[in-house]
């Protein structure tokens, strides 16, 4: 039975000893039921949000987060641009626990409903390249999970196995993902800190001069050392803002470039379908097979004809296409590359004419001015792996209820501080909307099968 607000309330007043509540209220979130949350006002001011764990599971991402959070030293904080909970104590409640965090306000965007241009998007982008810069130290000194690039691929084929052993997977999508696993080229990352599959629901929004920006982050149970692309995978689910995400993200990384991070969020994005075969399978519920079938079904159909791994790596026009998406200052500052500089190519006629000249003037000083405008802008080498680096840290600063600590207290309106998630309509009402286009299919059946994988 879930525990009302004033029980868990009650609860805070054992984990914040000499503190009173004065108000309590449920979040404005439904979400997934995984957890008993309230939020409280206390007699010093301050509003909190306490979460009891609902089954096992959610005790261990409960449990998790804890960890997370201690490890989120002031230091550490400072290096983001945007606030974590601060864990503010914990305290038995029957055979549990419950932990409470301080409130962070503001709002949620779906995915799905997350707009292209400046703002939300590349917000968002900037605010996962600040996570993913932070010092793997902050994972090893807490003993926090770390995963290299060979154990992140084991880990996926043993999954593609798994749900080869149902004998429900789809040939098409086994060979697929096996081609994938296989590739050499995807697995060549470099290892960063992660929050394993983070979504844009953990997000929290605030307009700041009008403009949406990410201002919190709520879940860290994931931190740990892995691949950044499974935190990238929400991307499927976000086609218009996708390009602008990932440009921002490009342009306030600090790492090396990664010309498969894209394939493989993909490919992680695919095979939440078969974890939530595998689901089925293991718990016997003939019903979540046969969900899970029609799923796998429709995303073969969707992406026939579609390799998941390219012949030909991201490549340098691509990567500055890419960056020149950015609105704003980061467009701006990419676009005048020049990189016929990095040739020794000219016109050999206006070479002669430059030197009869200079001769008659005797003027060497001018010299570099000349070859460069003798530069012939066509004949350009490809820029290197550290050259790309380099134009990307070029780039200027400004390029850019249940579970969760955000709502509101029953004592407001729930228009005055609603953190509810812009919800999408049913999977069936958006299909008959896009005329049964398969490819949009599958992308919505990889957004089910997820929403109902983590709900269950």
């Amino acid at each position: 039975m879930a525990r009302s607000p004033l029980t868990l309330a009650a609860s805070v007043t054992s984990a914040l000893p000499r503190t009173g509540v004065v108000g309590v209220g449920v979040l404005t979130e439904g979400a997934n039921g995984r957890y008993d949350s309230a939020v409280a006002d206390l007699d010093d001011g301050r509003r909190v949000v306490v979460r009891v764990a609902a089954d096992e599971d959610a005790a261990a991402d409960l449990a998790a987060e804890v960890r997370a959070l201690h490890a989120l030293t002031p230091g550490v904080r400072s290096l983001l641009p945007f606030r974590a909970p601060e864990l503010l104590g914990e305290a038995g409640i029957g055979d549990d626990r419950a932990v409470v965090v301080d409130f962070l306000p503001g709002y949620r965007v779906d995915a799905a409903h997350l707009p292209a241009g400046r703002g939300a998007a590349t917000s968002l982008g900037a605010a996962l390249a600040a996570v993913h810069a932070l010092p793997q130290s902050v994972v090893k000194t807490d003993g926090l999970p770390a995963r290299t690039p060979q154990q992140v691929r084991t880990d996926a084929s043993r999954l593609i196995d798994r749900a080869t052993a149902t004998r429900r997977l789809p040939r098409a999508l086994q060979d697929r993902w096996r081609h994938a696993v296989d590739a050499d080229e995807l697995w060549r990352f470099e290892s960063a800190v992660v929050l394993d599959g983070v979504g844009t629901g953990a997000f929290i929004f605030e307009d700041l001069d009008e403009v949406p920006t990410v201002t919190g982050l709520l879940d860290w149970h994931g931190l740990s050392i892995g691949d950044p692309a499974t935190d990238l995978q929400w991307l499927a689910s976000a086609p218009d803002a996708a390009p602008d995400v990932f440009a921002a993200y490009l342009a306030e990384s600090g790492r090396a470039p990664d010309a498969r991070v894209r394939e493989r969020a993909r490919l992680y994005a695919e095979l939440e379908f078969a974890k939530w075969l595998i689901h089925g399978h293991d718990e016997a519920r003939d019903d979540i097979v046969a969900d899970a079938v029609e799923l796998l079904e429709s995303l073969a159909a969707g992406v026939t004809g579609d390799a998941l791994v390219a012949d030909d790596a991201l490549d340098v026009d691509d990567a500055i296409a890419l960056l020149a998406r950015m609105p704003g200052s980061a467009a701006e500052s990419a676009a005048p590359v020049d990189t016929s500089m990095q040739t020794d190519a000219y016109d050999p006629d206006e070479l002669a004419r430059w030197v009869a000249e200079e001769d008659a003037r005797g003027d060497t000083g001018a010299a570099p001015r000349a070859q460069a405008d003798s530069l012939d802008p066509s004949d350009t080498q490809e820029l290197s792996a550290e050259d790309l680096a380099e134009l990307a840290a070029s780039l200027p600063d400004d390029a850019t209820g249940r579970d969760g600590a955000t709502g509101s207290p029953a004592v407001h309106p729930a228009d005055e501080l609603s953190t509810a998630p812009i919800t999408l309509p049913g999977v069936s009402a958006t299909r008959a909307e896009d005329g049964g286009d398969a490819a949009a299919d599958a992308e919505r059946s990889s957004e089910a099968a997820l929403r109902r994988w983590l709900a269950d």
